[in-house]
């Protein structure tokens, strides 16, 4: 049985942790795990939080600017696919032509596909003169697929999709620490839950981690979940082993279903009741908005860091 001492001091750290955790020697080595985690993972969480609030309306964007057929000025006979193939590697020297193309009329611009050394292109040219008419792809569409793939891979193919893996991971880190740090003792919670313009920055880091945090661990463990699917269901086939002789939908399969909706607030026709068109638009447009706030986390906690930490280092003999 735990000693009457044992418990006085557990009941005088708890006392002490509710009334004034700043002298609580865990809690400050756990704003240590925050501060730095911040520190070093502040960008890159500023550019996936900004670019993930863009591809909320990832759909909308790519209908928007999708291709349309380029239809183009000319009479007479069309160049035959030779001439379509010297002109391509004419205007693309070293490139040979893998494929040609036509439109589905004569009038319509010809799509041929030119490679070299691996890489491939592709380009449209006009049927009567060869001349180049540029990529078949609008510049919104290929910056479109440019966020995406930064934002799901940091133009890194498998190896940038683990790494974001491991970012949500250390997000997960941030939330839950600062979730610890935010507590500010039993008589001045209340001011920790409104922006106070007399402490600007410091009240908007406080109340938007506070009001905001279920978005902050919900965008962590869905991160991880897009980016290591397969661990994530060897945990549900562990907890609940897959029998084909009655292969019904498992709880963890809703789970894991839910997970990769909710990252983007496409709750819409996902057998919400009620939850229809109006109903996705408003959660994609809330996702979007929220998405803005741990870049602006980022920016008051550097201003905090700067402020109490790099000026202090910059002070003549502070080192001394």
């Amino acid at each position: 049985m735990a000693s009457t001492g044992d418990r006085s001091a557990r009941n005088g750290w708890w006392s002490r942790w509710a009334e004034a955790p700043q002298g609580v020697g865990l809690r400050k080595a756990i704003f240590q795990v925050h501060l730095w985690t911040g520190v070093g993972l502040g960008l890159y969480i500023f550019v996936i939080s900004a670019t993930g609030s863009v591809l909320v309306y990832r759909n909308e964007l790519y209908r928007h600017f999708s291709p349309q057929p380029v239809v183009v000025d000319g009479a007479g006979a069309s160049l035959g696919d030779d001439a379509l193939d010297r002109a391509a590697r004419q205007a693309w020297p070293g490139f040979e032509v893998a494929d040609v193309r036509p439109g589905e009329t004569p009038n319509h611009a010809v799509e041929i596909t030119l490679t070299r050394d691996g890489d491939r292109i592709r380009r449209l040219f006009d049927p009567f003169t060869g001349e180049d008419l540029g990529d078949p792809l609008p510049l919104g569409y290929r910056v479109s697929a440019w966020v995406l793939d930064l934002h799901d891979n940091l133009l890194a193919g498998q190896t940038g999709r683990r790494v974001n893996g491991i970012g949500a991971l250390f997000l997960l880190a941030m939330s839950v620490t600062g979730a610890v740090i935010w507590w500010p003792g039993a008589r001045r919670w209340r001011r920790s839950l409104v922006v106070d313009r007399r402490r600007l920055n410091w009240s908007l880091h406080s109340a938007g981690g506070f009001w905001f945090w279920p978005f902050l661990m919900m965008w962590a463990v869905t991160g991880a979940y897009l980016s290591f699917p397969a661990a994530f269901m060897a945990v549900v086939d562990y907890l609940e082993p897959f029998d084909p002789s009655d292969p019904v939908e498992r709880f963890g399969d809703r789970v894991m279903y839910w997970l990769a909706y909710l990252h983007f607030g496409r709750l819409g026709g996902r057998g919400i009741p009620g939850c229809g068109d109006l109903c996705n638009s408003t959660t994609k447009a809330i996702w979007a908005l929220v998405g803005l706030v741990p870049p602006a986390l980022f920016v008051t906690g550097a201003v905090m860091w700067w402020k109490r930490v790099v000026r202090r280092w910059l002070k003549p003999g502070a080192a001394a």
